[in-house]
């Protein structure tokens, strides 16, 4: 090379290449010509990151999370462009209708269909839209009264899930089944009906109300979900493999079908097929919970798919943190009959105690238990209405994470949960102080929920109960050592020290 070829070098000048919104979106937009709603979805979330204020952005990505089925995350974005954005972006209104359609909310889909046609006659969706007024069949005011009609139907479940979500047992059974007496082939309440049942403990009930939905209605797959999840711990091996074997046969269309037929598949033990499912919504760009990437890293696992399944972990650590030592593979899953007694025996003391700590001890150790298909059979014999609202709130919270049902919870009742496990892992092999120190932290948190204090940082929490309760053995442990132990601040340690000590009357 000549040195005036050189000297041109040391003089070019690099010019770094930052991506735009423009970019993102453009690639967004490509990507959505080819189908690859994926990553239309990844590149467009980025652009409207990089341009929030920029309504065309959202209403793409709200179009792309309709075709991957999202459609509520999709109607909460078009309502933001249209209230913050551009109010005059009036296709919105159709889109939403459109959702609302597909979710079954027929009102809402009327109104927002007939908003858009009032306001843009000659808009480019208007065709679509009388379209969709003729699919949903209002025709006049009988009709409009029809679907209000329904609305209250299914705003009748929406109580229910509050009930069953707060611990109200006997009101939510008992909305229920006046719901499904008004309401002979509602299905979803039904659903509902079982699982509220079973998380009272009468599980023969619940396996009745299953026969019901799937004589009348042989294909709803909700209905034989849970009952395959109902064989599992009730431990009917028979039915369960001729259950499975008629899944293994199902096709669903919808992305709430596939996922509730992976992550059963899973709790089974059934990895090949569930990995198929769980894995075919993520490539088309579903973003579940945490329960969703535990049943996709288990079953990646056992499939011999450890980079997914390294992959799926670390996306569940970000959302949900103190799993991160409790990787499915590494524990040990038994058989009840290779269980001792003693544990359910015990148990049942704690849940049988007078004292109020103690029995939201006993509930707890149902999490951490091995034996809790015999646990829930004797839940059954029990009288849980005996129990305090704050005992029937945090026994719902344990079933339906053990359930991995997706229902919102007490954000309380779920970082008081989480500090427990906190505590509960570090004494796992000292048995009397995980104990003593549980119970302490037990007694505080029924203050804390009661007087409705916020509860924000679990490992905190955890390490400001210990710092008490090693104090209160006369334990020379420096607030230093703990503060490490528990990965925060001697500051926010000090802080929570504070807070819990004005609870622990």
């Amino acid at each position: 090379m000549s040195n005036n070829s050189k000297g041109k070098l040391e003089k070019a000048k690099i010019f770094p290449f930052i991506p735009t919104g423009e970019y993102y979106f453009n690639r967004g937009i490509k990507a959505y010509d080819r189908f690859d709603m994926q990553q239309a979805r990844k590149y467009l979330k980025r652009a409207l990151e990089l341009e929030p204020s920029e309504p065309i952005i959202a209403c793409q990505l709200a179009i792309v999370l309709t075709e991957i089925g999202e459609y509520e995350e999709s109607n909460h974005l078009l309502k933001k462009v249209l209230t913050e954005l551009d109010e005059q972006l009036t296709e919105c209104y159709y889109f939403m209708a459109n959702n609302f359609a597909h979710l079954g909310m027929f009102t809402e889909a009327y109104k927002n269909a007939y908003l858009y046609l009032e306001l843009d006659q000659t808009g480019e969706f208007s065709e679509e839209a009388k379209e969709l007024l003729d699919l949903i069949g209002i025709e006049d005011e009988e009709n409009f009264t029809e679907l209000l009609e329904q609305d209250a139907m299914f705003d009748k479940l929406d109580q229910a899930r509050e009930l069953l979500q707060e611990g109200h047992f006997s009101k939510a059974i008992e909305l229920l089944e006046k719901t499904v007496s008004d309401y002979p082939e509602l299905w979803p309440a039904y659903n509902n009906l079982a699982l509220a049942y079973f998380y009272e403990g009468k599980t023969k009930k619940a396996f009745e109300v299953l026969k019901n939905v799937l004589e009348n209605s042989p294909g709803n797959l909700h209905a034989l979900c849970n009952l395959a999840v109902f064989l599992y711990y009730e431990e009917k091996n028979e039915e369960l493999e001729e259950l499975l074997d008629a899944l293994h046969k199902v096709q669903p269309i919808h992305f709430e079908h596939r996922y509730k037929l992976g992550a059963t598949f899973a709790l089974a033990g059934k990895y090949e097929q569930a990995y198929h499912w769980l894995r075919h919504l993520q490539k088309y760009g579903y973003e579940g919970d945490y329960a969703y990437y535990y049943w996709l890293a288990k079953a990646a696992y056992f499939t011999g798919n450890q980079k997914v399944a390294d992959d799926a972990w670390l996306k569940l650590i970000e959302i949900n943190p103190l799993q991160a030592e409790r990787e499915p593979w590494k524990v040990a899953e038994k058989s009840i009959t290779h269980l001792e007694n003693d544990e359910v025996i015990t148990i049942m003391k704690w849940l049988q105690n007078e004292h109020v700590e103690n029995r939201l001890y006993g509930i707890f150790l149902i999490s951490v238990s091995t034996s809790k298909s015999a646990i829930y059979q004797q839940l059954e014999k029990m009288d849980l209405n005996e129990f305090t609202l704050f005992e029937k709130r945090y026994l719902t919270y344990i079933l339906q994470t053990e359930l991995h049902h997706d229902f919102s919870f007490n954000e309380q009742i779920k970082q008081g949960h989480e500090s427990a496990m906190v505590l509960f892992e570090k004494y796992q092999a000292q048995a009397w102080e995980r104990r003593s120190v549980l119970l302490l932290w037990f007694r505080t948190f029924l203050n804390m929920f009661q007087r409705q204090v916020p509860m924000r940082n679990p490992l905190a929490m955890a390490g400001a109960i210990e710092y008490i309760w090693s104090k209160n053995r006369h334990n020379k442990k420096t607030q230093l050592e703990i503060a490490t132990e528990y990965s925060i601040s001697t500051s926010t340690l000090r802080k929570y020290v504070r807070l819990l000590q004005d609870h622990l009357d």
